[in-house]
């Protein structure tokens, strides 16, 4: 269910939201919705797409700039490396939107300028030039032995990307902007829509050669595992600072309806050359990532 209609004015700061964000279909394929009203009636549902993931990866040799933002926040050396990119989406089946409105509202609430008094909800990303939401989603690579290595990617910015099933909601979107240190964002998921995190995002890919430190990954067969809204234990006392699963007993940064479908899974090759052309679904895309490409907007 929807209500409180949004202001006129906000329907113009999520209009400048960026295509980039876009899922695998593109941007053309997207139907002609138009943004209605929150729903917090209900919960939401979301889970991870693995079939997008799974047409959507590339393992290839790819310069990464110093002025890259994953590059900096996720400690990679500059350079000519050996990555895997990957897209990851996360649709929102429930039957009320994952809502978390305006970053500076939870970075500082009685709106003195100062973010002492934030919820932690939320972090500056520098780099970036906005908001990132802490803990929405982690990626791991998992080898056939167990071994794991973690993704450059260090925050992420909840939009309404693509529309996932319109009839688990009535099709329309709200969330269009991860706002700045002077404009509010609006942050979240529509149901029945989806945020998807396209392969050339900053971030969305792992460093297989020990470029960011971690062990090099040898070739062979290994698992992008994907989990949204992740579990985390509890303090000392068993309490959680926002939610609680009574099912499990972990925590989770915002409540849902189901937490046991928060699991996503695509295999994946590594392979011993792969070059610059890559070897994956992927293979030969032709297009040029630049430091603006891997910022949301």
């Amino acid at each position: 269910m929807r209500f409180l209609t949004l202001p006129a004015a906000l329907l113009l700061v999520v209009a400048c939201a960026d295509s980039s964000r876009t899922g695998p279909a593109g941007p053309t394929s997207r139907p002609a919705f138009t943004q209605n009203a929150v729903d917090t009636i209900g919960l939401p549902d979301l889970i991870v797409d693995s079939k997008a993931t799974q047409q959507n990866w590339v393992n290839r040799v790819e310069d990464l700039p110093a002025d890259f933002c994953s590059v900096i926040e996720g400690g990679v050396t500059p350079g000519t490396h050996n990555i895997l990119r990957f897209t990851v989406t996360t649709p929102n089946v429930g039957n009320a939107d994952v809502f978390v409105g305006s970053p500076l509202k939870h970075m500082d609430p009685n709106g003195d300028g100062s973010f002492a008094d934030q919820d932690g909800l939320f972090e500056f990303a520098s780099c970036h030039g906005h908001f990132h939401f802490q803990h929405y989603a982690s990626y791991k690579l998992v080898g056939e032995d167990g071994r794991v290595w973690k993704a450059a990617k260090r925050g992420f910015c909840m939009l309404d990307t693509d529309p996932y099933n319109v009839n688990s909601g009535d099709g329309t979107w709200n969330y269009r902007s991860c706002g700045n240190l002077t404009r509010d964002g609006f942050q979240g998921i529509s149901d029945g829509w989806a945020d998807t995190y396209v392969f050339k995002l900053g971030g969305q890919y792992f460093v297989l050669d020990g470029g960011d430190g971690q062990p090099v990954v040898p070739p062979g067969v290994y698992h992008i595992q994907v989990e949204v809204n992740p579990a985390y234990e509890p303090d000392k006392k068993g309490n959680c600072p926002r939610v609680k699963d009574p099912a499990t007993g972990l925590c989770h940064q915002f409540a849902e309806s189901n937490y046991a479908n928060n699991f996503g899974d695509a295999l994946v090759q590594i392979t011993d050359h792969p070059g610059r052309a890559g070897y994956g679904p992927l293979k030969n895309n032709t297009d040029k990532i630049s430091a603006k490409d891997e910022i949301e907007q």
